[in-house]
């Protein structure tokens, strides 16, 4: 290898334009093929990655829109998207990563990135758990789940927690996490195949298909007769509309969520908010940017009961870059089983 890095060709995820309408799909994004050297730039303290996994989550349909005032900027159309993955550094000019690190992060959907310093990037020590946990468990969906039960939450012993869109990335590990506090837990997922899982893999005490109930009121009555104490939000619209009347007095919600929105030009309202006042119900948002400095804290925890199989997790896997745009584009069918990973290439 010369002083510049040897050229070589970097196949790429191309957003086309910002998505007009309606739920993204395949033809939104293109893959192409650009070039890149494989060296950090003379002085530079970026870091020049071979990507391995991605990961594919429903923040990002909103960042296929012109964002004004939003904690996350837009994908630049013509250029890779990006997102969280974990990579293998070939070269660094900054003093934390070397050469040959393993790290997980914000990166971009191509074969090799160069990442610049100041993006969220984590050195991973652990490698007796498969990398791609670092996409969902071990990263930002995990701490996600975990800020948002915990922190969020305040959950006690012997409440009622409802979890919705529970099988996904997040929603599989709140369950989790409320079971082994001792919480009585029941999810939604939208196909019969997920529904078993919630029971017979991650040990909810009850599921059921949302797609399949008419009134989502009686629904939850019929799982909740004493009402929810916690509801992790991941959907919005009905189904919180529902909960809302659901609610015990002092319930949380905490509102991670609400993928049945983000594709939809007018949101739709949500009417039974005077349940706020009348149940003396807090309603919090969060964002788990502002939850990394627990990581460490976290690690310890998830890693300890994944080794001690109290904590069970399932990927749906896509081979290849190529598949990317469609496994992104399934999110927001449920077409994915777990926690959605692209795998770009094997250590």
């Amino acid at each position: 290898m010369g002083d510049h890095g040897e050229q070589v060709s970097n196949k790429q995820v191309i957003l086309r334009d910002y998505v007009v309408a309606g739920i993204p799909k395949e033809s939104d994004m293109s893959v192409t093929t650009g070039t890149i050297r494989l060296k950090v730039p003379q002085g530079s303290d970026a870091i020049l990655v071979k990507n391995l996994y991605l990961s594919c989550d429903p923040y990002m349909r909103s960042r296929m829109k012109k964002l004004e005032g939003s904690y996350i900027e837009s994908f630049k159309p013509g250029s890779p998207i990006t997102g969280y993955g974990v990579a293998k550094v070939l070269d660094s000019g900054h003093p934390n990563f070397k050469k040959g690190d393993l790290i997980w992060g914000k990166t971009g959907w191509e074969e090799y990135s160069l990442i610049t310093s100041n993006d969220i990037l984590f050195k991973i020590q652990h490698t007796e758990v498969p990398l791609s946990y670092y996409t969902g468990i071990l990263g930002m969906p995990g701490m996600t789940a975990y800020a948002g039960f915990y922190e969020v939450c305040s959950p006690k012993k012997g409440e009622y927690v409802f979890i919705s869109a529970a099988s996904g990335a997040v929603g599989q590990l709140v369950g989790q996490f409320a079971k082994l506090l001792g919480c009585y837990v029941v999810g939604s997922a939208g196909t019969k195949e997920k529904v078993d899982l919630l029971k017979n893999k991650f040990g909810f005490d009850e599921a059921f298909n949302y797609k399949e109930e008419q009134n989502l009121d009686v629904t939850l009555k019929r799982y909740f007769p004493d009402g929810i104490d916690i509801y992790f939000e991941n959907v919005g619209g009905n189904m919180l509309d529902a909960v809302l009347l659901n609610m015990r007095l002092h319930g949380r919600i905490a509102v991670c969520g609400m993928i049945s929105q983000y594709s939809l030009e007018q949101p739709e309202g949500v009417h039974n908010l005077s349940c706020l006042i009348t149940k003396r119900l807090r309603m919090e948002g969060f964002l788990v940017i502002e939850y990394y400095h627990l990581y460490p804290k976290f690690l310890d925890m998830v890693l300890s009961s994944i080794k001690e199989g109290r904590i069970v997790y399932v990927e749906d896997i896509a081979e290849g870059l190529e598949s990317a745009p469609a496994a992104l584009v399934g999110l927001f069918s449920g077409h994915n089983v777990g926690k959605q990973v692209v795998v770009v290439a094997r250590e």
